[in-house]
């Protein structure tokens, strides 16, 4: 596919985004060594993390209770007499196993109940995109190497003069849902927004689809999580995150550049498909 130039920065935000390329384009709020994953910019994240934390907690408690077990027998036994192994007694068996479905009931019970909320209210939940009228639908085209989006313009639909078309610079109104649909055009690709708990596939021939909400302005990292070649590393792009009132303004005017820059004749800028709800 040929590449098109990405239209002309608008002046309804303040400054531009960050160029995708430079090394620290989006300085993360924690350092390289933090133990904490990416700040949180969803309105959804937290149950991300909660779960997180959550698994965390039952892995500092099962390792502390197997460690003190461990050095407990070490130091209590270290001068028992040596017993051939018999496999131990029907009760001590018993004990072992019931405790062991206990430790696994309630660690994988409450990680699988906890992710099939989130499954249920966030991820797979489009009836709240789909029910807001303030919901901003992006078709994203993923190729080597970089993030092609596509916005309807004023008309609300795709295909049409007015679409807006980006390269690596997602524009989204915060406190609004973010409904995105994705493809690939050649290789399978990893759509990932750390800073909003997003990760979906892009794989060629189907459309994907996800959604999110930003919580506050700001900018931050788009990334590819999927090895695709030898450019893989230069796949990233910046989502930035604008006031209402900003991406209606930019929203506008790139519309109105998009309708005179129109070329019939340009096929490869023409990609995109009839926008359908599940």
């Amino acid at each position: 596919m040929a590449e098109s130039p990405a239209l002309p920065l608008s002046s309804a935000s303040d400054v531009a985004p960050p160029d995708a390329q430079a090394p620290l384009a989006v300085p993360p709020a924690r350092g390289a060594w933090s133990l904490a994953p990416p700040e949180n910019a969803s309105a959804t994240g937290d149950r991300i993390d909660a779960l997180l934390a959550t698994s965390h907690g039952f892995d500092v408690a099962l390792a502390a209770v197997m460690l003190g077990w461990l050095l407990l027998a070490v130091v209590r036994f270290r001068g028992a007499r040596k017993v051939a192994p018999d496999g131990g007694t029907r009760r001590s068996r018993a004990w072992v196993l019931g405790v062991a479905l206990g430790v696994f009931g309630v660690v994988d019970g409450t990680l699988f109940l906890g992710s099939q909320g989130y499954l249920r209210d966030v991820l797979w939940n489009f009836r709240v995109p789909a029910e807001d009228p303030r919901t901003v639908r992006i078709e994203i085209n993923a190729h080597q190497w970089s993030w092609e989006a596509r916005y309807a313009g004023a008309d609300g639909a795709f295909g049409t003069k007015d679409d807006v078309v980006t390269w690596n610079d997602l524009r989204v109104p915060a406190g609004v849902p973010v409904w995105v649909q994705l493809v690939s055009t050649d290789v399978v690709h990893g759509f990932s927004l750390p800073a909003f708990r997003v990760k979906l596939d892009a794989i060629p021939g189907r459309v994907n689809q996800t959604w999110f909400q930003a919580a506050r302005e700001g900018a931050w990292e788009a990334a590819c999580y999927q090895h695709c070649g030898t450019s893989h590393y230069r796949m990233r792009g910046i989502l930035t995150a604008l006031s209402p009132e900003a991406y209606a303004a930019w929203l506008h005017e790139a519309s109105l550049k998009a309708v005179q820059g129109y070329d019939p004749d340009d096929t490869a800028a023409h990609w995109g498909w009839v926008w359908r709800t599940p």
